[in-house]
């Protein structure tokens, strides 16, 4: 160890910490897949036709989507569950949005619009999309989304036989567009990492956040915490925050599948991590109180989890600056990173071919493993750059308060399934 490294305290400690974090989770990511695998993961067989299916409201938020809003709808349309409703809120789009809604609900009684002439929000357009809504249950879309045809059934299963204190069904997002390295390498993460740490947190009886490209939620769940919060830049890990600490549960359903696309450009990318990350910074900075509430003690594991993961990125960045300013030689960095990384790729690489083979079973993934499966352990690198880049801008949101506004997303360059 160089002796400058040893001029700052604990270096050694920090240096343990960098590399052993992200280890051991991944270690902990594959044991919950696992488990989950092992006790909670029976296929749910049912006959559609015995059932009493309850009406549906199905959400749809859109801000500049004319180019995916009428291939979404068109799916929707054609789903066979028998008792729906089709909600568009239109969040004053500058595109076209407002004329394609407006055509399709003239074409089809069983769609409704509600226009908006000022951007507010996906989380204030989803207020008035369930205020509007007839329904119970809410299933909520992004404008995107292909929900597959069996998805309502699997999401609306649960509500029918889980009991009432089940607030919300997290469904299973998979990317359509993979014709692209960007769009495949996100395809390994959404697998490997995504659905590791959806299916650990459900084992621990907490998740940190269901998907806002698909969820199902009991509307009764939704008035008792207030609804979405309209100030949070990303309203469905607020959202689930709030239904459980109001002791709501949530579930994960890896069958109920719906296809979305990604973004394909550096830029895109970057800008939707960027959002993730602040917005679950923001979420962590509003609820730091369920740490000291005994009563929330079953979230303290997640909560401690996002905070760990937030100082690991400051960490890592900590040092590799001061190991880029002080190694004595190229050749002190070059082993430090060789051996950090070679760890993390052997660990990503288990993780990997566990998640990907069970979620070959809804998605034919697998061919994908050598496109990208370095990935995972380059995840981490990103992640700690996205984390500390977005921490600023999660402080600013706190204080500024007001409406949390979307702007026109990076759909990707190509739709294609495969």
């Amino acid at each position: 160890m160089n002796i400058q490294h040893v001029l700052v305290p604990g270096f050694e400690k920090l240096l343990s910490f960098v590399f052993w974090y992200p280890f051991i989770m991944s270690l902990f990511w594959i044991a919950g897949t696992l488990i989950y695998i092992r006790y909670r993961d029976r296929d749910l067989e049912f006959d559609v036709s015995t059932i009493d299916w309850p009406l549906v409201s199905f959400l749809v938020p859109c801000y500049n989507e004319e180019e995916t809003i009428s291939e979404t709808l068109h799916h929707l349309l054609a789903l066979d569950y028998p008792s729906k409703e089709i909600i568009l809120i239109n969040d004053g789009s500058t595109d076209g949005t407002a004329d394609i809604l407006k055509e399709i609900s003239k074409k089809h009684p069983e769609v409704r619009v509600i226009q908006l002439y000022e951007n507010k929000g996906k989380a204030n357009a989803l207020h008035l999309g369930a205020h509007a809504s007839k329904a119970e249950f809410l299933i909520c879309l992004d404008s995107d989304a292909i929900l597959d045809k069996d998805a309502p059934y699997y999401l609306m299963y649960h509500f029918l036989h889980k009991g009432e204190r089940l607030g919300a069904v997290t469904g299973n997002p998979r990317i359509r567009n993979r014709n692209t390295l960007l769009s495949r390498i996100q395809l390994v993460e959404y697998s490997s990492i995504i659905g590791s740490i959806k299916r650990t947190q459900r084992i621990l009886g907490k998740i940190m956040t269901v998907s806002g490209v698909v969820v199902a939620f009991r509307k009764k769940a939704l008035v008792d915490v207030g609804l979405w919060d309209r100030d949070m830049i990303t309203e469905d890990i607020a959202i689930s925050w709030k239904l459980q600490q109001r002791f709501w549960d949530i579930r994960y359903e890896p069958r109920a599948l719906c296809w979305m696309l990604v973004p394909e450009t550096l830029q895109g990318i970057w800008k939707q991590r960027v959002r993730w990350a602040q917005g679950g910074q923001e979420v962590m900075l509003r609820h730091w109180r369920a740490l000291f509430q005994w009563k929330q003690r079953r979230i303290w594991i997640v909560y401690l989890e996002q905070w760990i993961s937030t100082i690991w990125s400051f960490s890592w960045l900590f040092v590799t600056l001061v190991l880029l300013f002080t190694a004595s030689s190229p050749q002190e960095m070059f082993l430090w990173f060789t051996f950090t990384s070679f760890a993390l790729v052997f660990m990503s690489l288990i993780q990997l071919l566990i998640a990907l083979k069970i979620d070959s079973k809804y998605d034919n993934v697998k061919r994908y493993y050598a496109w990208a499966a370095w990935y995972p352990a380059l995840y981490w690198i990103v992640n700690a750059i996205v984390v500390v880049s977005a921490f600023p801008r999660a402080i600013k949101s706190r204080v500024k308060g007001g409406y949390a506004t979307w702007s026109s997303p990076d759909r990707g360059l190509t739709k294609s399934k495969s």
